[in-house]
């Protein structure tokens, strides 16, 4: 009996959440005493980022730590998020675009799989789109690539799914 098991790691976030967390953000941006006039806002872009803005670069540091937190109250990690270059909006206010990442790119599964095939264990891997499938005739052998993956940073937050 030769049968092998597998799991996909992947990396997704739940746009739901996204939303969610958006939701609280601004409420306690209306109700926060030093934001009140600066016209703070927190909006989802095409579900593939977000845009901060604020009256200065002090005060969007502020809406951007409040986002961050309501997003990891939500159990959204923070490595989902690339922020992009600061910059100047019209009347002297300061915005900020945040992108949202959605699934593997190629450089970083490849950077997953040299990491399995360099822990030497008796599994497989393949990139299948934006995900990658990890298979072995041990069930060990892949919970102990799963713990290896979990130890390791590779710059993004990785979820494992689909394991049988």
């Amino acid at each position: 009996m030769a049968s092998t098991s597998s799991f996909d790691v992947v990396s997704k976030v739940d746009i739901q959440e996204v939303k969610n967390a958006i939701e609280t953000a601004s409420k306690e941006l209306r109700q926060r005493f030093d934001l009140k006039g600066t016209n703070s806002e927190v909006r989802l872009e095409d579900e593939k980022g977000l845009v901060i803005s604020s009256a200065d670069e002090y005060k969007l540091k502020a809406v951007n730590d409040i986002l961050q937190s309501k997003l990891h109250k939500r159990g959204i990690s923070l490595k989902a998020l690339v922020y992009e270059k600061l910059e100047q909006a019209l009347g002297g206010t300061a915005r900020q675009k945040i992108a949202i990442q959605q699934g593997l790119s190629q450089e970083k599964a490849k950077a997953v799989g040299k990491a399995i095939r360099d822990s030497k264990l008796k599994v497989q891997s393949q990139i299948q789109g934006e995900q990658l499938r990890v298979s072995g005739k041990s069930k060990d052998d892949l919970q102990e690539v799963m713990a290896l993956l979990k130890s390791k940073d590779f710059g993004i937050d990785l979820q494992f799914e689909n394991y049988r």
